[in-house]
């Protein structure tokens, strides 16, 4: 990705947190690209100190956590649209915004910054009167118009937030949208030694056995990392591994494998893994996080829906490619990437997934499958058509001991599904759905 360094408020050209923020901004919503690959392809985001680092994405990540709201304050202060080629003025406003309602910018420094960047742009320079009216009016009227963007639907696109009501209903679709407005804490899974590694870094161990803290800096700086000690893994996409039970000495298939956690966890706790994805480079990345852990598995640049082991595995653990719409608090970019129709092909292919699964293990054998995903349509309807089309498989439901106890966890079906809006107490959780099933 090819940056665009903008004048900085001091009138010097270079990169700034705010100039690379926009790029990011606008490679997400104008181009539809991922925040984190965006951010990966940024000429100037690794020139900057860390501190800038940090708040470039903390500004990226807040207009897109929090853009149904800006949007519906930008549009009740413009008497009409902006014109196509305002180009970048739009993402200005909602940068100006974010900082003036959202961080806690002082408002001289939000505004100025921001009529700053216009100043500088090509095409953004004749809107530098508007940009200061609207940031400045909206800096008088900051209640007015925080009570316009209270409604918990407005930062999802309709069509997602009718399917939340249609699953989980009003009040939980609320909940949910709130616990999206939180940065999330880091969540660890350890290798050994938990309590340890809880007082070494000060964190709290879940009831799921997850270490959190609350941390937002550099992750190889802290301490346990370079003695492979634990690894960065939601609290949620720790558990559908620990459905397998004991898997010391089974030969375990792990598919769809990257970036790895999963592969760490059943490594760690005594499996001879086999690790499938099709993505070659992501498979690299996942063997250098298994050698910084000091854990061992075979890996294998493959489709997963053709790929068979030579001989027939204990088990398989499957964590098919979704909408990843439960991972929503730790990428918001999720909700303006997707469309309604990517479903229905992820549902495809989810499907063939799950028939290569059964084709790999063993009669007795055990068969996680698992989705970072909200929809229904990716989870137990995924199940339901697996039954239903006569699949040589049986469900054995889950129990909430084998996640934390936590009942709240365990659909009526047995199954596992977690919800951002759950453990709010604690800092939350990612959206999680898990089936087990048994050959026959």
């Amino acid at each position: 990705m090819r940056s665009t360094p903008r004048s900085d408020a001091a009138g010097t050209s270079k990169a700034t947190a705010r100039t690379v923020a926009l790029d990011l901004i606008a490679a997400v919503l104008d181009t539809h690209r991922p925040l984190d690959a965006a951010i990966e392809a940024h000429a100037d985001f690794a020139t900057l100190e860390a501190r800038d680092r940090g708040f470039s994405r903390l500004l990226a990540a807040t207009v897109l956590r929090r853009l149904g709201q800006i949007d519906r304050i930008i549009d009740h202060c413009l008497e009409h649209p902006l014109p196509r080629k305002s180009g970048a003025t739009r993402h200005l406003l909602r940068l100006g915004l974010c900082q003036l309602l959202f961080l806690d910018t002082p408002p001289h420094a939000a505004v100025d910054t921001t009529v700053a960047l216009a100043a500088a742009g090509v095409n953004e320079a004749g809107y530098k009167g508007l940009l200061n009216a609207v940031l400045r009016r909206v800096d008088r009227e900051r209640d007015r118009h925080q009570q316009l963007a209270v409604d918990p639907s407005l930062n999802t696109p309709p069509w997602l937030w009718q399917s939340w009501v249609a699953a989980y209903g009003d009040e939980t679709a609320a909940a949910m949208a709130a616990a999206h407005l939180r940065e999330p804490p880091l969540d660890l899974s350890l290798k050994q030694d938990a309590a340890v590694w809880r007082d070494r870094l000060g964190g709290t161990l879940l009831p799921t056995g997850s270490l959190r803290l609350a941390f937002d800096g550099a992750i190889d700086a802290l301490a346990g990392f370079a003695e492979g000690a634990w690894w960065v893994q939601d609290a949620a996409a720790a558990l559908p591994a620990r459905l397998l039970g004991d898997v010391r000495g089974k030969r375990v298939v792990d598919l769809c494998a990257a970036p790895g956690g999963k592969t760490a966890q059943l490594a760690a706790a005594g499996a001879d893994v086999t690790a499938v994805d099709r993505a070659a480079p992501r498979l690299e990345r996942l063997a250098e996080n298994l050698a910084r852990l000091g854990l061992h598995a075979a890996t294998v640049a493959a489709d997963a829906a053709t790929w068979r082991p030579e001989s027939a595995a204990d088990a398989v653990l499957l964590d098919a490619p979704c909408s990843a719409t439960g991972t929503i608090r730790r990428h918001p970019d999720v909700p303006w990437l997707k469309r309604p129709q990517d479903l229905a092909t992820l549902a495809q292919l989810q499907d063939r997934l799950l028939l290569a699964a059964t084709a790999m293990v063993r009669p007795g054998g055990t068969i996680v499958y698992c989705t970072c995903s909200l929809q229904p349509e990716e989870g137990p309807r995924r199940i339901a058509a697996l039954l239903a089309n006569q699949a040589p498989v049986e469900r054995v439901p889950i129990d909430a001991a084998e996640v934390g106890g936590i009942a709240e966890f365990i659909t009526a079906e047995g199954d596992l599904r977690t919800l951002p809006s759950q453990l709010a107490n604690d800092g939350g959780i990612d959206g999680f759905y898990a089936a087990r099933l048994r050959r026959l």
